[in-house]
């Protein structure tokens, strides 16, 4: 039987703009949160520093973790915006921080706590979709269903998966943070197939990155759903489509597909 033709017995789905639409609004609001807590408790510190240093230091993350598919570190993040506020020069903006530098700056308590309110804006300021919910009550009547999702704080998909009330649906929350690679490398995939318990040829993920999702998916065996809407200013990582690979499906909206799989 090929993949293509046996039954779908789960389902993965990546979390930030599949599940949770992240515009740079929402994701904006959680850093002031953020902000205006951190130099309240560890200050005093100007907003709009705190917010130019976030956004400085999480590009040259992104710089330097995501070509060799790691997934950025929120501590080490964390400890590099606290040293450039209390005076330490960053590097220059193509270079690397000597991260025992940084982190001489704070100690892990204050990491500790920052990483925590970071996790905690992000779940108060961005709330889940209502359709949500009964879509993966609904799916998990007849299969597996779980989240597979690049995402550099794996305690806030499963505190936001709590409050949302998606965990009772949720077989296995599968975060790059806790694999230590990203999608599309085939190691994710490979444990979420351990943890979801079925062979690759008959899980579909469903994602908005064509690379991470799409094509990390179908090359790991998997099959695959694109989702097409996002919104079109968020921050988060997204790719190109290209003709490699062809999904299974493709949605407009991730509620789509109950109906998809139903025809």
């Amino acid at each position: 039987m090929t993949s293509g033709s046996r039954r779908i017995e789960a389902i993965t789905f990546d979390f930030g703009n599949t599940l949770v639409p992240v515009s740079k609004a929402a994701l904006e609001s959680v850093v002031r949160a953020t902000a205006d807590a951190a130099s309240a408790r560890l200050g005093p510190f100007e907003r709009d520093s705190f917010l130019s240093i976030w956004a400085e230091e999480r590009e040259r993350q992104f710089r330097e973790d995501v070509p060799e598919f790691r997934e950025v570190d929120i501590s080490r993040r964390s400890a590099r915006v606290l040293a450039r506020l209390r005076g330490t020069a960053a590097p220059a903006n193509e270079e690397r921080w000597d991260d025992t530098i940084a982190a001489a700056s704070s100690t892990p308590d204050e990491i500790a706590w920052l990483i925590d309110t970071y996790s905690a804006a992000f779940v108060d300021r961005i709330p889940p979709p209502p359709a949500i919910r009964p879509m993966l009550q609904r799916l998990a009547l007849t299969r597996t269903v779980a989240i597979l999702s690049n995402w550099p704080l794996a305690a806030t998909i499963d505190h936001y998966s709590d409050v949302a009330g998606w965990s009772p649906f949720l077989r296995a929350i599968v975060v790059s943070q806790r694999v230590g690679t990203i999608k599309p490398r085939p190691a994710i995939f490979e444990l979420a197939e351990e943890l979801i318990g079925a062979p690759g040829a008959a899980i579909l993920h469903v994602g908005d990155d064509w690379d991470a999702d799409i094509v990390g998916a179908m090359r790991a065996g998997w099959r695959a759903a694109y989702v097409r809407g996002r919104p079109s200013d968020s921050p988060l990582p997204s790719s190109p489509r290209d003709e490699t690979v062809r999904p299974d499906f493709e949605l407009d909206d991730v509620t789509d597909l109950p109906a998809r799989l139903d025809a």
